[in-house]
């Protein structure tokens, strides 16, 4: 493992939970595993972090399984296990009835809408107040382009957002990590890879925004840091006046 990967992703990563005191003492927090390389690195980084930090928390690391034929599940429940973490598998058909003739819908928004659903149903199940999900740096950026794009809103991700009235607390601890350097430790620590048997997986909104994104900002870091500091330097009076939704 290269020690200068894990370094930089252990540095962004404590940033964020320091600035938005994602993680207290005694938290229970469910981890949303997806299979990919985001997910595991902050299911490994979280349970590394708990020994060398002065406060302890629990860890309830939680697989939705979409119901797609060839299922990993097994496998990254192995996983886990050799990390010290018992992996919960939901399966579920949500893949495949959004895929359905009985959706209307975009697959992808209520294949999502379903899993986020039971995500906070198992949280409630068991008694975990924070909700870990492994979104990054270039995440948040590509959820900005794509509420314009699509919706005409100029808003993204949070990296700790309250839901429920306080009820939960949805923490994104991979917020000021950049996707190059999660890609990069998930290689040198040896991470599986896992295939996403989803037929949208390569069909997708986020994928476009990415290639546009990519794009811009191809062999200039600097355009992608200041498009992320953007976020928290809003100067709202040189922003247009809202619109009245009147007749």
């Amino acid at each position: 493992m290269s020690d200068y990967n894990y370094k930089a992703v252990n540095r962004d990563m404590g940033r964020a939970i320091h600035h938005y005191e994602m993680i207290e003492a005694d938290d229970r927090i469910l981890v949303a595993v997806s299979g990919g390389k985001d997910s595991l690195t902050m299911l490994w980084m979280l349970s590394e972090r708990l020994l060398r930090i002065p406060i302890s928390y629990e860890l309830y690391a939680v697989y939705i399984d979409p119901g797609f034929e060839k299922s990993f599940a097994p496998e990254l429940a192995g996983w886990c296990r050799d990390l010290g973490v018992e992996l919960r598998v939901e399966h579920t058909d949500h893949g495949p009835f959004a895929h359905s003739e009985q959706n209307s819908e975009n697959p992808c928004f209520l294949c999502s809408r379903m899993r986020r659903k039971r995500i906070f149903e198992v949280a409630d199940e068991l008694g975990c107040g924070k909700i870990a999900m492994g979104h990054h740096k270039d995440d948040i950026i590509e959820t900005l382009f794509i509420n314009m794009c699509y919706t005409g809103v100029m808003s993204t991700m949070c990296p700790a957002q309250q839901m429920f009235e306080g009820r939960f607390t949805i923490i994104r601890p991979m917020a000021y990590v950049d996707e190059e350097r999660i890609r990069r430790f998930a290689t040198d620590t040896g991470f599986p890879e896992f295939n996403n048997p989803c037929p949208s997986a390569n069909d997708s909104k986020r994928k476009e925004i990415k290639s546009l994104v990519n794009n811009l900002t191809r062999g200039k870091k600097k355009i992608k840091n200041n498009i992320f500091r953007s976020l928290s330097h809003v100067n709202i009076e040189y922003m247009l006046k809202q619109e009245s939704r009147g007749g």
